[in-house]
């Protein structure tokens, strides 16, 4: 099975430019699309009866016959070349990816979750059927697991670098059907900048909702698989998550997202005043230096008559 290294992994990621942290999700572009075709070549194993450049006799003449391309558009990561797995006899059509689909709506959250920390064996069979429907046989289950497990350990547990510049934490939330019921859970995931450069998806993990002591976990994680140090941490405003960071990296500088930042700032202001107050904080997160940005709190003081007046509900 077809494996990506290290490099390989900050190759592809190197041409994404990460300008918030929902930018996070764009990352995950190339993981999704090889994942997508070792789950076909699982189909294609299913089809023929035997693995590929397998030396046992073969049942059937029939035989893996190259890839076809295919673009389809994804929610989450826009336009996903795949490469198709095809057979001489020319009938295989993978379950995964219908013959005339044109879009991987529902797959995006399906994918992410099987990346992510804690799913056992029996939770990444729930996830492909949901995926498939009960009509697919077990061995298709089966070969689809043994595809993909192998990839997602090795992603989940390889070591990281001694030292990140900075890091991207955030957490989106998606429905599950776990034991016939719809659950809420939340994708942990944390995106490092590499001192060349590159930017690096150091890992996802599962949890029911986002908490600060889910983060803490997630931190330690970090620090058992190498990283030593973090220069800036850029997180959303969740209470006890600086909490967190300092008790793990006491000497990472903290940097709240100016999106939520601005979420927040706005959070009591009056839905026919909101177009108004949100141009007036425009200047305060654009400013290049903190005494522009002192200057344009003092602006925006003048005329709404305090921006405290809307902190102080905030913390009401």
């Amino acid at each position: 099975m077809s494996m990506l290294s290290k490099d390989q992994i900050k190759e592809m990621i190197q041409y994404y430019n990460i300008k918030t942290t929902d930018d996070i999700k764009n990352a995950f572009k190339d993981m999704f699309g090889e994942t997508i075709h070792e789950i076909m070549e699982a189909e294609l194993d299913t089809h023929l009866g035997y693995e590929k450049n397998s030396k046992e006799n073969k049942a059937t003449e029939n035989r893996r016959n190259g890839t076809s391309s295919k673009t389809l558009r994804s929610t989450e990561y826009g336009k996903v070349p795949l490469a198709i797995p095809r057979n001489r006899n020319g009938e295989f059509e993978p379950l995964i990816i219908k013959k005339n689909q044109t879009s991987l709506t529902g797959l995006e959250d399906q994918i992410v979750a099987i990346y992510a920390k804690g799913l056992s064996t029996r939770d990444i069979e729930e996830h492909f059927n949901d995926l498939y429907g009960a009509e697919v046989s077990p061995t298709l289950i089966s070969n689809v697991i043994n595809k993909i497990l192998p990839l997602v350990k090795e992603w989940q547990n390889r070591p990281l670098e001694v030292l990140y510049p900075i890091i991207f934490m955030d957490a989106f939330h998606f429905k599950v059907r776990h034991e016939g019921r719809i659950q809420s859970r939340a994708a942990y995931v944390v995106l490092g900048i590499t001192i060349e450069g590159y930017k690096d998806v150091l890992g996802i993990w599962i949890g029911e909702s986002e908490s600060s002591k889910f983060w803490l976990r997630v931190l330690n994680e970090l620090k058992n698989r190498g990283v030593q140090d973090i220069l800036i941490a850029c997180t959303d405003n969740l209470s006890g998550f600086s909490e967190a960071i300092e008790a793990t990296f006491p000497q990472t500088e903290i940097q709240k997202c100016i999106v939520h930042q601005i979420r927040n700032s706005i959070r009591f202001v009056g839905y026919k005043d909101l177009k108004s107050v949100t141009a007036d904080l425009k200047p305060i997160y654009k400013a290049s230096t903190e005494e522009l940005a002192l200057e344009a709190l003092n602006e925006f003081d003048e005329k709404r008559g305090g921006i405290s007046y809307y902190h102080k509900k905030l913390d009401g």
